[in-house]
Protein backbone atom coordinates (compact mmCIF):
# COMPACT_ATOMS: atom_id res chain seq x y z
CA UNK A 1 0.00 0.00 0.00
CA UNK A 2 0.99 3.58 -1.08
CA UNK A 3 0.18 6.93 -0.96
CA UNK A 4 2.03 9.55 -3.30
CA UNK A 5 1.82 12.81 -2.19
CA UNK A 6 3.06 16.61 -3.96
CA UNK A 7 5.16 19.16 -1.18
CA UNK A 8 5.55 22.15 -2.22
CA UNK A 9 7.81 24.72 -0.03
CA UNK A 10 8.32 28.29 -0.61
CA UNK A 11 10.41 31.00 1.22
CA UNK A 12 10.03 34.42 -0.03
CA UNK A 13 11.79 37.84 1.11
CA UNK A 14 10.31 40.87 -0.38
CA UNK A 15 12.52 44.33 0.11
CA UNK A 16 11.57 47.90 -0.08
CA UNK A 17 14.60 48.97 -2.16
CA UNK A 18 17.68 46.69 -3.66
CA UNK A 19 19.77 44.71 -2.60
CA UNK A 20 22.70 42.73 -3.28
CA UNK A 21 22.79 39.13 -2.41
CA UNK A 22 25.52 37.02 -1.27
CA UNK A 23 25.87 33.11 -3.07
CA UNK A 24 23.28 31.37 -1.30
CA UNK A 25 23.45 27.69 -0.31
CA UNK A 26 20.60 25.86 0.02
CA UNK A 27 20.33 22.26 1.32
CA UNK A 28 16.45 21.44 -0.12
CA UNK A 29 17.22 18.06 -1.94
CA UNK A 30 16.50 14.88 -0.60
CA UNK A 31 19.79 13.02 1.13
CA UNK A 32 21.20 10.53 -0.56
CA UNK A 33 20.30 8.40 1.85
CA UNK A 34 16.59 8.95 2.21
CA UNK A 35 14.72 6.11 2.38
CA UNK A 36 11.46 6.85 1.20
CA UNK A 37 11.29 7.33 -2.73
CA UNK A 38 11.37 10.49 -4.29
CA UNK A 39 9.84 10.14 -7.71
CA UNK A 40 10.02 13.86 -8.54
CA UNK A 41 12.01 16.86 -7.43
CA UNK A 42 11.97 20.68 -8.92
CA UNK A 43 13.34 23.67 -7.99
CA UNK A 44 12.72 27.31 -8.89
CA UNK A 45 14.75 30.38 -7.58
CA UNK A 46 14.04 33.89 -8.32
CA UNK A 47 15.39 36.29 -9.91
CA UNK A 48 16.05 34.18 -12.50
CA UNK A 49 19.03 35.66 -13.82
CA UNK A 50 21.69 33.69 -11.25
CA UNK A 51 23.88 30.90 -11.93
CA UNK A 52 23.59 27.79 -9.66
CA UNK A 53 25.80 25.09 -9.44
CA UNK A 54 25.05 21.59 -7.61
CA UNK A 55 27.28 20.29 -5.43
CA UNK A 56 28.12 17.89 -2.93
CA UNK A 57 29.39 18.63 0.70
CA UNK A 58 31.97 16.10 2.87
CA UNK A 59 28.84 14.76 4.35
CA UNK A 60 27.34 13.88 0.70
CA UNK A 61 24.17 16.41 1.16
CA UNK A 62 23.21 17.82 -2.25
CA UNK A 63 23.55 21.23 -2.04
CA UNK A 64 22.47 24.00 -4.73
CA UNK A 65 24.80 27.13 -4.91
CA UNK A 66 23.35 30.31 -5.90
CA UNK A 67 25.31 33.01 -7.50
CA UNK A 68 23.41 36.51 -8.43
CA UNK A 69 24.76 38.80 -10.49
CA UNK A 70 22.63 42.01 -10.09
CA UNK A 71 20.39 43.90 -7.32
CA UNK A 72 17.22 42.35 -6.78
CA UNK A 73 14.49 43.69 -4.54
CA UNK A 74 12.93 39.50 -4.26
CA UNK A 75 14.60 36.39 -3.35
CA UNK A 76 12.17 33.36 -3.39
CA UNK A 77 12.85 29.50 -3.38
CA UNK A 78 10.22 27.18 -4.17
CA UNK A 79 10.62 23.18 -3.79
CA UNK A 80 7.89 20.88 -5.50
CA UNK A 81 8.40 16.99 -4.91
CA UNK A 82 6.96 14.43 -5.63
CA UNK A 83 7.28 11.42 -2.93
CA UNK A 84 5.87 7.56 -2.24
CA UNK A 85 4.87 7.42 1.42
CA UNK A 86 5.68 3.22 1.05
CA UNK A 87 5.15 1.85 4.82
CA UNK A 88 9.11 1.50 6.11
CA UNK A 89 9.55 -0.80 8.91
CA UNK A 90 12.20 1.33 11.03
CA UNK A 91 13.13 -1.30 13.04
CA UNK A 92 14.19 -3.50 9.75
CA UNK A 93 17.82 -3.88 10.29
CA UNK A 94 20.56 -6.32 12.15
CA UNK A 95 23.08 -5.62 14.13
CA UNK A 96 26.53 -6.82 14.56
CA UNK A 97 27.26 -8.92 17.47
CA UNK A 98 29.23 -6.87 19.52
CA UNK A 99 26.89 -4.02 19.12
CA UNK A 100 23.81 -6.05 19.82
CA UNK A 101 24.22 -5.15 23.68
CA UNK A 102 24.62 -1.50 25.51
CA UNK A 103 27.13 -0.28 25.97
CA UNK A 104 29.74 -1.32 23.18
CA UNK A 105 32.94 0.17 21.69
CA UNK A 106 33.08 0.62 17.96
CA UNK A 107 35.74 -1.30 16.13
CA UNK A 108 39.08 1.14 15.86
CA UNK A 109 38.95 1.65 12.30
CA UNK A 110 35.41 1.96 12.26
CA UNK A 111 35.99 4.82 15.14
CA UNK A 112 38.17 6.64 13.18
CA UNK A 113 35.50 7.43 10.35
CA UNK A 114 33.31 8.42 13.03
CA UNK A 115 35.68 10.93 14.91
CA UNK A 116 33.54 13.87 13.99
CA UNK A 117 30.01 12.68 15.16
CA UNK A 118 31.45 11.61 18.45
CA UNK A 119 32.92 14.66 19.47
CA UNK A 120 31.22 15.89 22.39
CA UNK A 121 30.84 19.51 23.52
CA UNK A 122 31.65 19.64 27.43
CA UNK A 123 29.07 18.74 29.08
CA UNK A 124 27.11 21.35 31.68
CA UNK A 125 26.08 19.86 35.33
CA UNK A 126 22.69 19.72 33.62
CA UNK A 127 23.96 17.48 30.70
CA UNK A 128 26.17 15.47 32.42
CA UNK A 129 23.85 14.68 35.63
CA UNK A 130 21.09 13.28 32.64
CA UNK A 131 23.98 11.22 30.29
CA UNK A 132 24.98 10.15 34.30
CA UNK A 133 20.87 9.17 34.90
CA UNK A 134 21.24 7.43 31.30
CA UNK A 135 24.09 4.96 31.60
CA UNK A 136 23.13 1.81 31.66
CA UNK A 137 24.15 -0.02 34.21
CA UNK A 138 24.62 -3.38 32.92
CA UNK A 139 24.11 -5.19 29.53
CA UNK A 140 21.09 -3.72 28.06
CA UNK A 141 19.88 -4.86 24.42
CA UNK A 142 20.93 -1.99 22.28
CA UNK A 143 17.95 -1.59 20.69
CA UNK A 144 15.44 -1.18 23.69
CA UNK A 145 18.29 1.72 25.32
CA UNK A 146 18.17 3.67 22.38
CA UNK A 147 14.33 3.76 22.03
CA UNK A 148 14.05 4.67 26.08
CA UNK A 149 16.36 6.93 25.40
CA UNK A 150 14.35 8.77 22.33
CA UNK A 151 11.27 8.58 24.57
CA UNK A 152 13.31 9.97 28.11
CA UNK A 153 13.93 13.46 25.87
CA UNK A 154 10.46 13.46 24.09
CA UNK A 155 8.85 13.04 27.86
CA UNK A 156 11.37 15.63 29.59
CA UNK A 157 11.09 18.14 26.79
CA UNK A 158 8.14 20.10 26.08
CA UNK A 159 7.83 20.75 22.18
CA UNK A 160 7.26 24.44 20.98
CA UNK A 161 7.24 26.51 18.26
CA UNK A 162 10.71 28.49 18.50
CA UNK A 163 11.24 31.60 15.95
CA UNK A 164 14.57 32.71 17.64
CA UNK A 165 17.35 31.86 14.88
CA UNK A 166 19.82 29.51 16.20
CA UNK A 167 19.70 26.03 18.41
CA UNK A 168 19.79 26.14 22.11
CA UNK A 169 22.31 24.61 23.85
CA UNK A 170 21.77 21.26 25.67
CA UNK A 171 21.84 23.54 28.81
CA UNK A 172 19.02 25.47 28.27
CA UNK A 173 17.24 23.42 26.84
CA UNK A 174 17.12 21.22 29.83
CA UNK A 175 16.96 24.41 32.07
CA UNK A 176 14.00 25.55 30.07
CA UNK A 177 12.28 21.97 29.77
CA UNK A 178 11.22 23.20 26.30
CA UNK A 179 12.36 23.36 23.11
CA UNK A 180 11.76 23.36 19.20
CA UNK A 181 12.40 20.01 17.33
CA UNK A 182 15.70 21.14 16.09
CA UNK A 183 16.97 21.92 20.30
CA UNK A 184 15.39 18.19 21.07
CA UNK A 185 17.64 16.58 18.06
CA UNK A 186 20.65 18.69 19.24
CA UNK A 187 20.09 17.58 23.02
CA UNK A 188 20.20 13.76 22.00
CA UNK A 189 22.85 14.22 19.69
CA UNK A 190 25.19 15.88 23.11
CA UNK A 191 23.59 12.75 24.54
CA UNK A 192 24.34 9.84 22.77
CA UNK A 193 28.09 10.92 22.17
CA UNK A 194 28.76 11.67 25.70
CA UNK A 195 27.61 8.31 25.81
CA UNK A 196 30.19 6.99 23.55
CA UNK A 197 27.77 6.52 20.42
CA UNK A 198 28.28 8.19 17.59
CA UNK A 199 25.28 11.13 15.95
CA UNK A 200 23.88 13.78 13.87
CA UNK A 201 22.01 16.29 13.35
CA UNK A 202 19.06 15.97 10.16
CA UNK A 203 17.54 18.55 8.98
CA UNK A 204 14.53 17.89 6.38
CA UNK A 205 10.45 17.60 5.71
CA UNK A 206 7.78 15.75 7.77
CA UNK A 207 5.18 14.62 6.21
CA UNK A 208 1.69 13.65 8.94
CA UNK A 209 -1.15 12.55 7.07
CA UNK A 210 -4.90 12.24 8.99
CA UNK A 211 -5.36 8.26 10.20
CA UNK A 212 -8.37 6.79 8.34
CA UNK A 213 -9.63 5.63 11.11
CA UNK A 214 -9.13 7.06 15.26
CA UNK A 215 -7.05 4.94 17.16
CA UNK A 216 -8.92 2.65 19.49
CA UNK A 217 -5.52 2.57 22.33
CA UNK A 218 -3.84 5.99 22.03
CA UNK A 219 -3.20 9.33 20.39
CA UNK A 220 -4.39 9.06 16.50
CA UNK A 221 -1.77 11.66 15.02
CA UNK A 222 -2.59 14.59 12.97
CA UNK A 223 -6.08 16.06 12.47
CA UNK A 224 -5.45 17.01 9.11
CA UNK A 225 -2.73 16.47 6.25
CA UNK A 226 0.62 18.53 7.37
CA UNK A 227 4.02 18.64 6.49
CA UNK A 228 6.86 21.41 7.66
CA UNK A 229 10.52 21.65 7.79
CA UNK A 230 11.59 19.70 11.27
CA UNK A 231 14.83 18.21 12.70
CA UNK A 232 16.16 14.74 14.39
CA UNK A 233 18.77 12.70 15.16
CA UNK A 234 20.27 9.52 13.52
CA UNK A 235 23.10 7.64 15.77
CA UNK A 236 25.41 5.04 14.03
CA UNK A 237 24.93 1.18 14.88
CA UNK A 238 27.51 -1.40 13.16
CA UNK A 239 25.38 -3.38 10.70
CA UNK A 240 22.36 -1.45 10.50
CA UNK A 241 23.86 2.57 9.65
CA UNK A 242 22.34 5.60 10.22
CA UNK A 243 19.08 5.01 12.58
CA UNK A 244 16.74 8.23 12.82
CA UNK A 245 15.38 8.92 16.06
CA UNK A 246 12.83 11.37 16.53
CA UNK A 247 13.13 12.78 20.06
CA UNK A 248 10.14 15.67 19.51
CA UNK A 249 7.92 12.23 19.26
CA UNK A 250 9.77 10.06 20.85
CA UNK A 251 9.46 7.32 17.50
CA UNK A 252 12.19 6.14 15.23
CA UNK A 253 11.99 7.95 12.00
CA UNK A 254 9.69 5.98 9.41
CA UNK A 255 8.28 7.11 6.04
CA UNK A 256 7.18 10.42 6.89
CA UNK A 257 10.84 11.77 7.72
CA UNK A 258 12.31 13.16 4.65
CA UNK A 259 16.15 13.60 5.59
CA UNK A 260 17.21 16.88 3.50
CA UNK A 261 20.81 17.25 4.91
CA UNK A 262 22.80 15.85 8.03
CA UNK A 263 25.97 16.96 9.44
CA UNK A 264 28.09 16.60 12.94
CA UNK A 265 26.79 20.23 13.66
CA UNK A 266 23.43 22.01 12.73
CA UNK A 267 24.87 25.11 11.35
CA UNK A 268 26.12 22.75 8.18
CA UNK A 269 22.13 21.66 8.16
CA UNK A 270 20.48 24.81 7.96
CA UNK A 271 17.91 24.60 4.80
CA UNK A 272 19.23 28.39 3.73
CA UNK A 273 22.52 29.74 4.03
CA UNK A 274 23.31 33.05 3.52
CA UNK A 275 23.22 37.07 3.62
CA UNK A 276 22.31 40.21 1.77
CA UNK A 277 23.46 43.82 1.80
CA UNK A 278 22.33 47.41 0.74
CA UNK A 279 24.24 49.65 -0.95
CA UNK A 280 25.43 51.31 2.57
CA UNK A 281 27.63 48.08 3.50
CA UNK A 282 24.93 46.84 6.14
CA UNK A 283 24.68 43.12 6.01
CA UNK A 284 21.75 40.80 7.36
CA UNK A 285 21.73 37.42 7.64
CA UNK A 286 19.26 35.11 6.01
CA UNK A 287 17.43 32.39 7.82
CA UNK A 288 14.66 30.38 6.47
CA UNK A 289 12.70 30.12 9.71
CA UNK A 290 13.24 33.48 10.56
CA UNK A 291 11.49 36.84 9.40
CA UNK A 292 13.38 39.23 11.87
CA UNK A 293 15.30 40.62 9.02
CA UNK A 294 12.60 41.52 7.75
CA UNK A 295 12.45 44.64 8.88
CA UNK A 296 8.69 46.54 8.49
CA UNK A 297 10.08 49.99 8.64
CA UNK A 298 11.71 49.64 5.64
CA UNK A 299 8.89 47.82 3.90
CA UNK A 300 10.37 44.24 3.78
CA UNK A 301 8.28 41.40 3.67
CA UNK A 302 8.93 37.99 4.26
CA UNK A 303 6.43 35.03 3.32
CA UNK A 304 7.19 31.10 4.16
CA UNK A 305 4.41 28.27 3.23
CA UNK A 306 3.91 24.55 3.22
CA UNK A 307 1.42 22.51 2.00
CA UNK A 308 1.12 18.71 1.69
CA UNK A 309 -1.71 16.98 -1.09
CA UNK A 310 -1.99 13.53 -1.86
CA UNK A 311 -1.94 12.84 -5.49
CA UNK A 312 -2.43 8.88 -5.37
CA UNK A 313 -3.91 6.48 -2.76
CA UNK A 314 -4.05 2.52 -3.00
CA UNK A 315 -7.36 1.18 -2.02
CA UNK A 316 -6.77 -0.32 1.54
CA UNK A 317 -8.73 -1.53 4.22
CA UNK A 318 -9.26 1.10 6.08
CA UNK A 319 -10.17 2.89 3.29
CA UNK A 320 -10.78 0.74 0.15
CA UNK A 321 -12.51 2.99 -2.61
CA UNK A 322 -13.76 6.70 -3.05
CA UNK A 323 -17.57 7.28 -3.97
CA UNK A 324 -16.30 8.02 -7.44
CA UNK A 325 -14.76 4.49 -7.30
CA UNK A 326 -17.68 2.57 -5.93
CA UNK A 327 -19.99 4.14 -8.63
CA UNK A 328 -17.30 2.77 -11.67
CA UNK A 329 -17.54 -0.56 -9.67
CA UNK A 330 -20.81 -0.95 -9.41
CA UNK A 331 -21.95 0.07 -12.95
CA UNK A 332 -19.41 -2.44 -14.30
CA UNK A 333 -20.66 -5.32 -11.85
CA UNK A 334 -24.25 -4.74 -13.58
CA UNK A 335 -22.78 -4.18 -17.26
CA UNK A 336 -21.14 -8.05 -16.66
CA UNK A 337 -24.12 -9.55 -14.64
CA UNK A 338 -26.61 -8.12 -17.73
CA UNK A 339 -23.85 -10.00 -20.39
CA UNK A 340 -23.92 -12.81 -18.14
CA UNK A 341 -27.88 -13.39 -18.30
CA UNK A 342 -27.64 -12.28 -22.02
CA UNK A 343 -25.15 -15.96 -22.31
CA UNK A 344 -27.41 -18.11 -19.48
CA UNK A 345 -24.21 -18.01 -17.86
CA UNK A 346 -24.62 -18.93 -13.83
CA UNK A 347 -22.21 -18.29 -11.60
CA UNK A 348 -21.69 -19.02 -7.61
CA UNK A 349 -19.06 -17.95 -4.93
CA UNK A 350 -18.23 -18.86 -1.87
CA UNK A 351 -16.16 -17.31 0.59
CA UNK A 352 -13.36 -18.36 3.68
CA UNK A 353 -13.03 -15.56 6.09
CA UNK A 354 -9.95 -15.73 7.99
CA UNK A 355 -10.58 -16.82 12.09
CA UNK A 356 -7.34 -16.03 14.60
CA UNK A 357 -8.01 -17.09 17.81
CA UNK A 358 -7.47 -13.66 20.48
CA UNK A 359 -6.20 -16.29 23.19
CA UNK A 360 -3.01 -16.69 21.13
CA UNK A 361 -2.58 -14.84 17.48
CA UNK A 362 0.75 -15.56 17.43
CA UNK A 363 0.34 -19.22 17.08
CA UNK A 364 1.61 -21.24 14.25
CA UNK A 365 -2.06 -22.67 13.96
CA UNK A 366 -3.39 -19.39 13.11
CA UNK A 367 -0.97 -18.01 11.00
CA UNK A 368 1.04 -20.97 9.02
CA UNK A 369 -0.23 -24.49 9.97
CA UNK A 370 -2.95 -25.84 9.03
CA UNK A 371 -4.58 -27.94 12.03
CA UNK A 372 -3.16 -27.13 15.55
CA UNK A 373 -4.09 -28.02 19.02
CA UNK A 374 -6.50 -26.16 19.64
CA UNK A 375 -7.88 -24.99 15.87
CA UNK A 376 -10.65 -28.24 16.08
CA UNK A 377 -12.39 -27.13 19.90
CA UNK A 378 -12.40 -22.72 18.37
CA UNK A 379 -13.69 -23.67 15.12
CA UNK A 380 -16.29 -26.05 17.01
CA UNK A 381 -17.16 -23.20 19.36
CA UNK A 382 -17.67 -20.77 17.29
CA UNK A 383 -20.15 -23.10 14.84
CA UNK A 384 -22.26 -23.68 17.71
CA UNK A 385 -22.38 -19.77 18.33
CA UNK A 386 -23.28 -18.99 14.82
CA UNK A 387 -25.87 -21.65 15.04
CA UNK A 388 -27.36 -19.81 18.51
CA UNK A 389 -27.17 -16.26 16.90
CA UNK A 390 -28.47 -16.99 13.23
CA UNK A 391 -30.10 -20.11 12.64
CA UNK A 392 -31.33 -21.80 16.10
CA UNK A 393 -32.93 -24.54 14.11
CA UNK A 394 -29.89 -25.69 11.91
CA UNK A 395 -28.20 -28.78 12.10
CA UNK A 396 -24.71 -28.85 12.97
CA UNK A 397 -22.39 -31.14 10.57
CA UNK A 398 -18.68 -33.10 11.57
CA UNK A 399 -17.36 -34.40 8.66
CA UNK A 400 -14.36 -34.83 6.35
CA UNK A 401 -13.34 -32.20 4.48
CA UNK A 402 -10.59 -31.87 2.17
CA UNK A 403 -7.99 -34.57 2.09
CA UNK A 404 -4.91 -32.81 0.21
CA UNK A 405 -2.09 -34.60 -1.68
CA UNK A 406 0.93 -35.80 0.30
CA UNK A 407 -1.18 -35.48 3.65
CA UNK A 408 -1.68 -38.88 5.87
CA UNK A 409 -5.74 -38.10 6.78
CA UNK A 410 -8.15 -35.72 5.26
CA UNK A 411 -9.07 -32.72 6.99
CA UNK A 412 -12.37 -31.55 8.98
CA UNK A 413 -14.75 -29.78 8.47
CA UNK A 414 -17.68 -28.26 10.44
CA UNK A 415 -21.12 -27.45 8.13
CA UNK A 416 -24.52 -25.58 9.81
CA UNK A 417 -27.74 -26.06 7.75
CA UNK A 418 -30.42 -24.29 7.92
CA UNK A 419 -33.82 -23.50 6.32
CA UNK A 420 -34.76 -20.14 4.64
CA UNK A 421 -38.21 -20.04 5.43
CA UNK A 422 -36.90 -20.72 9.43
CA UNK A 423 -38.76 -24.45 9.48
CA UNK A 424 -36.35 -26.13 12.03
CA UNK A 425 -33.82 -28.99 10.40
CA UNK A 426 -32.95 -29.62 14.07
CA UNK A 427 -34.79 -29.20 16.74
CA UNK A 428 -32.52 -30.80 20.17
CA UNK A 429 -28.95 -29.16 20.41
CA UNK A 430 -28.39 -31.89 22.46
CA UNK A 431 -28.49 -34.60 20.51
CA UNK A 432 -25.23 -32.83 18.92
CA UNK A 433 -22.50 -34.46 19.81
CA UNK A 434 -19.27 -32.44 21.59
CA UNK A 435 -16.29 -33.79 21.14
CA UNK A 436 -14.96 -31.94 23.98
CA UNK A 437 -17.09 -34.24 26.26
CA UNK A 438 -17.58 -37.29 25.44
CA UNK A 439 -21.10 -39.50 25.71
CA UNK A 440 -19.60 -43.50 26.33
CA UNK A 441 -21.24 -44.26 22.84
CA UNK A 442 -20.14 -47.44 21.87
CA UNK A 443 -19.86 -49.17 18.24
CA UNK A 444 -23.07 -50.88 19.48
CA UNK A 445 -24.81 -47.50 19.96
CA UNK A 446 -23.97 -47.01 16.58
CA UNK A 447 -25.30 -49.85 14.91
CA UNK A 448 -28.58 -49.28 17.11
CA UNK A 449 -28.40 -45.53 15.42
CA UNK A 450 -28.04 -46.87 11.76
CA UNK A 451 -30.63 -49.07 12.24
CA UNK A 452 -33.27 -47.22 12.95
CA UNK A 453 -32.49 -44.23 10.70
CA UNK A 454 -32.61 -46.69 7.89
CA UNK A 455 -35.88 -47.95 8.81
CA UNK A 456 -37.37 -44.46 9.59
CA UNK A 457 -36.07 -43.16 5.69
CA UNK A 458 -37.19 -46.68 4.85
CA UNK A 459 -34.21 -47.75 2.44
CA UNK A 460 -33.75 -50.96 4.47
CA UNK A 461 -31.40 -52.12 6.76
CA UNK A 462 -29.33 -54.07 4.09
CA UNK A 463 -27.90 -50.63 3.06
CA UNK A 464 -26.37 -50.70 6.16
CA UNK A 465 -22.21 -51.23 5.61
CA UNK A 466 -19.82 -51.57 8.34
CA UNK A 467 -16.70 -49.37 8.25
CA UNK A 468 -13.26 -50.61 8.63
CA UNK A 469 -9.76 -50.14 7.85
CA UNK A 470 -8.46 -51.14 4.78
CA UNK A 471 -5.59 -53.50 6.02
CA UNK A 472 -4.69 -54.22 2.60
CA UNK A 473 -3.88 -50.22 2.27
CA UNK A 474 -1.42 -50.46 5.29
CA UNK A 475 -0.25 -53.97 4.19
CA UNK A 476 0.86 -52.27 0.33
CA UNK A 477 2.01 -49.69 2.27
CA UNK A 478 4.85 -51.49 4.11
CA UNK A 479 5.65 -53.53 1.15
CA UNK A 480 6.63 -50.21 -0.76
CA UNK A 481 9.11 -49.65 2.16
CA UNK A 482 12.68 -49.65 1.09
CA UNK A 483 14.67 -52.53 1.80
CA UNK A 484 16.64 -51.37 4.58
CA UNK A 485 14.00 -50.28 6.80
CA UNK A 486 13.13 -52.53 9.12
CA UNK A 487 8.73 -52.08 9.53
CA UNK A 488 9.12 -52.33 13.12
CA UNK A 489 11.42 -49.70 13.27
CA UNK A 490 10.65 -47.11 10.60
CA UNK A 491 11.40 -44.04 12.59
CA UNK A 492 8.86 -41.85 10.57
CA UNK A 493 9.07 -38.31 11.58
CA UNK A 494 5.28 -37.63 10.44
CA UNK A 495 3.04 -38.13 13.68
CA UNK A 496 -0.17 -39.14 11.74
CA UNK A 497 2.24 -41.74 9.64
CA UNK A 498 3.35 -43.30 12.98
CA UNK A 499 0.05 -43.88 14.06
Amino acid sequence: MAIRVAINHKTAHRYARPVWLSPHILRLHPAPHCRTPIVGYSLRVSPGDHFINWQQDPYSNRLARLVFPKPTREFSVEVDLVAELTTINPFDFFLERYAEQAPFEYDPLLARELAPYLAADTAGPRLAQVVAECRPTGAMATINYLVDLNQRVQQRIKYLIRLEPGVQTPEETLQLGSGSCRDSAWLLVQMLRNLGLAARFVSGYLVQLRADVKSLDGPSGAEQDFTDLHAWTEVYLPGAGWIGLDPTSGLLAGEGHIPLACSADPVMAAAITGFFSYDDASVIEQDPEDDTHADASRGDDFHFAMTVTRIHEDPRVTQPYTDEQWTQIEALGHQIDAELKAGDVRLTMGGEPTFVSIDDMDGDEWNTEALGEHKYRRADELARRLRARFAPGGMLHHGQGKWYPGEALPRWAIGLYWRKDGEPVWRDPSLIADEARPTGSTEQDAQRFATRLAERLGVGVSHIVAGYEDAWYWLWKERRLPVNVDPFDSELKDPDQRE
